[in-house]
C-alpha cells in the first residue's frame, strides 16, 4: 500500500469522525439541559444513577483462616445466641447441621420432617430443611439461610453456598478466605 493511500485514508476517517462529532454536540447539550430541566418530574436515566453512585461504598468484611488440615474453619453466631463451629464448603449447595449443632440451636432435630435424601462425600443421608434466622462471622450477618439438618453421616456442621451466595463476594488469599457483604 502507498503512503499516500494510507494519509488519505487517514484523513477521510479524522473527517467522518468530525463530521459525527459536530452532528452529535448539539444533540448532547439538548438532552443534558432537558434533563437538568426536568430534572423533578421524570425519573433518572440509567447513565445518571450511575454516575450518582458514591465513590465509596463501606462493606462488611471478615476474615476465616485454614486450618493445618488445608480448610477454613470459623465460628458462627447462630440465631443471635449459639455459637457453631463450621467449615466453609463450597461444594455444599446449602448449610449443612450436625444433630448435635441443631440441639444447640434449639431446632428440636428429633421432631423435624427428614424426608430429603442428602448425598454427601460418605454416601447418602437424610436432610430436614430449615431456615436459620440470622448466621453472623465478625461483622458480616446474612438472614434467612436454608439450611439443611442431618440425621446421620455428618460429623461437622458445612458452611455451604446458601450462606456464600448472600455475599457480595468472597475470595481466596493464600491461607486466608475474605467475605465481604
Amino acid at each position: 500500500m502507498k503512503t499516500s493511500h494510507i494519509v488519505s485514508t487517514f484523513a477521510l476517517a479524522a473527517g467522518v469522525a468530525a463530521v459525527i462529532g459536530l452532528y452529535l454536540d448539539p444533540k448532547l447539550e439538548t438532552d443534558v439541559s432537558s434533563e437538568t430541566a426536568g430534572a423533578a418530574t421524570t425519573a433518572p436515566s440509567v447513565a445518571s444513577l450511575a454516575v450518582n453512585e458514591p465513590a465509596t461504598t463501606a462493606r462488611r468484611k471478615t476474615t476465616i483462616r485454614n486450618r493445618p488440615d488445608g480448610h477454613y474453619w470459623t465460628r458462627a453466631l447462630v440465631n443471635k445466641k449459639t455459637s457453631v463451629e463450621f467449615m466453609v464448603d463450597t461444594g455444599a449447595s446449602v448449610v449443612a447441621l450436625t444433630y448435635k449443632d441443631a440441639q444447640k440451636m434449639g431446632l428440636r432435630p428429633d421432631q423435624l420432617d427428614y424426608r430429603w435424601e442428602i448425598r454427601t462425600a460418605g454416601g447418602k443421608t437424610m436432610g430436614a430443611s430449615v431456615v436459620i434466622d440470622q448466621i453472623q462471622i465478625g461483622q458480616v450477618k446474612v438472614k434467612n439461610v436454608e439450611a439443611m439438618v442431618l440425621r446421620t453421616d455428618l460429623e461437622q456442621s458445612l458452611l455451604g453456598m446458601s450462606f456464600l451466595r448472600e455475599l457480595y463476594s468472597y475470595e481466596f488469599r493464600g491461607d486466608r478466605m475474605i467475605i465481604q457483604q
